[in-house]
Order: structure tokens, then C-alpha cells, then sequence
């Protein structure tokens, strides 16, 4: 597949990283998405910015890229986005390097009260419950990813699956799914038809499996599938982060759908072309 390379080990990753200017953050006539490595993905709706899972610093394992988007080229965030606790989603250091030009962020309660200590503008909502920001719809979709109960180390709290969350963005150009870290759930068979799935397909029993992803894929021909969460951390032996998009392209109906994209470039959604 296009742009997708193997590192030293064999682990897939995208060939080169598109830096990240202030001019992706201009009004634009339609819905730009880029990828930012890992599950972190720059929405531009029309001029309206969203960070959905940003990770731009302070990971605490190797990485195989650079981030496209740098905080200091960062200048308005309209809403964060965040889905769970686990720090490549719900990254301390860059929400708080973040706090002094973001307007709201939003997560399930316990995350959001996470992240009021940090001092950033978060509010915490249920699942089923919608927001507005700017022209965007958004609604909290379910998500079933409590792996931290099995290890006594996370046993300071019991955690539920009411902590972790995907996103469904209605914009004017079309609609957004962002499924989240999750074991694959009936309802995520009978959602509407999305335009755009932010597309995890690690083959984890804690996250979709590549067997889900195939049939999630599948059960929506028409949209267009944005590879996140792989190539990004330097850990060939974990599969959270070992994805190969080019496992995909024989199982998804029109693989011609999948955009296994280079951090930092954009996709166009309404009124755009794809880049």
C-alpha cells in the first residue's frame, strides 16, 4: 500500500511525516482531517478545530515518528476530544501544554475530571449524550475497553465502561466515527451509514481485532476508513500498535476506501479533494 513502509523489526509505518502548519487551522469550505499518529486525528470543519486523542508530547515509550503537530504551530482548539484514560489517548502533558488556547474539552466524567486537575476546560458527559461545537454535532458512543481491572496495579478504582467512549461527529460536509479503543459491541453494527471511520484494527482482544475491523469495515461499504493507531509506537511485539494496514486490503469490500495516510496529511470531506 502506498506510503506504508517496515521498519527494522517488521513493524509497519507511514514513510514520512507532513509537518503541520497554522495554515491548516485557516476557515476552509469543507471538513479536513489529518492524522496524527497514534489515535489522534486534527479535525478542521469549516474553521472549527477539533483534536480528537491528540499525543504531541511526553509518551513514555519509543516511537517510530515524529509528531505533525508541533503545540507552538497550534494556535486555537475549539474541542478536544477524548476517549478513555490510557496515556497515548489521554496524554497529560499535551493537554496541559495545550490548556492556554483551548476553548473546551470534552470526555466521559471521570476523564474530564481528570483533566479539570491539569487545567484545561474539560466537561464530562454520559454515553448517548451530544454537544455542540461550532457547525459539529458530537454524541458519545459506547465503547467497551476496561482492560485496566485485570491488573492490580489499576485496582485503585473499578473502572466501567461508562470511562470510555467513541465519538459520532455530524458536520456539514458529512459524518465522523470515531469508534475508540474497543472490543467490538452489537451496536456498533447498527449505527448509520458514516462517512468517515477513523479506523483502529489492532488485532487485541481489548481493541477491535483485526477479524472486527474487517467486519465493521464491511458492515459500512461506503465509508471511507482513515488508519489510525498503528505505525506510530516502536513496540513490535505489542499488538495495540502493530497494525499493517496492507492486511486489509484482500479482506475490506472497495479497499480503494482505505487511506492509510502519512501523519500530517489531509483528507477532504465535502466540498475538498482528497490530498
Amino acid at each position: 500500500m502506498k506510503h506504508v513502509v517496515y521498519s527494522h523489526q517488521g513493524q509497519a509505518m507511514p514513510e514520512h511525516v507532513t509537518p503541520i502548519r497554522e495554515d491548516a487551522f485557516l476557515v476552509k469550505d469543507h471538513t479536513e482531517l489529518r492524522w496524527l499518529g497514534g489515535a489522534g486525528v486534527l479535525i478542521n470543519c469549516r474553521g472549527t478545530i477539533l483534536l480528537a486523542d491528540p499525543l504531541l508530547m511526553g509518551f513514555d515509550m519509543p516511537l517510530l515518528i515524529d509528531s505533525p503537530l508541533m503545540v507552538e504551530h497550534t494556535p486555537n482548539v475549539d474541542a478536544i476530544l477524548i476517549t478513555h484514560i490510557d496515556n497515548d489517548h489521554f496524554s497529560r502533558e499535551t493537554i496541559t501544554a495545550l490548556a492556554p488556547v483551548t476553548r473546551s474539552l470534552h470526555a466521559p466524567s471521570y476523564v474530564a475530571g481528570e483533566a479539570l486537575k491539569l487545567g484545561a476546560p474539560a466537561v464530562g458527559h454520559d454515553i448517548g449524550e451530544s454537544f455542540d461545537v461550532g457547525p459539529v454535532r458530537v454524541r458519545l458512543t459506547p465503547a467497551r475497553h476496561n482492560w485496566q481491572n485485570g491488573l492490580p496495579e489499576f485496582a485503585f478504582r473499578r473502572w466501567e465502561e461508562k470511562d470510555y467512549c467513541g465519538f459520532w461527529l455530524d458536520t456539514p460536509d458529512g459524518s465522523i466515527w470515531l469508534p475508540g479503543d474497543s472490543r467490538l459491541l452489537d451496536s456498533h453494527l447498527t449505527m448509520p451509514q458514516p462517512d468517515v471511520i477513523l479506523f483502529d484494527f489492532s488485532d487485541n482482544d481489548w481493541h477491535i481485532t483485526l477479524d472486527g475491523a474487517v467486519r465493521l469495515a464491511n458492515t459500512y461499504p461506503e465509508a471511507k476508513l482513515l488508519c489510525i493507531h498503528w505505525g506510530t509506537v516502536d513496540a513490535p511485539a505489542m499488538t495495540p500498535f502493530n497494525g499493517d494496514p496492507n492486511a486489509l486490503t484482500d479482506r475490506v469490500t472497495h479497499p480503494e476506501r482505505i487511506f492509510a495516510l502519512c501523519p500530517g496529511e489531509a483528507l477532504s470531506l465535502g466540498a475538498g479533494r482528497e490530498e
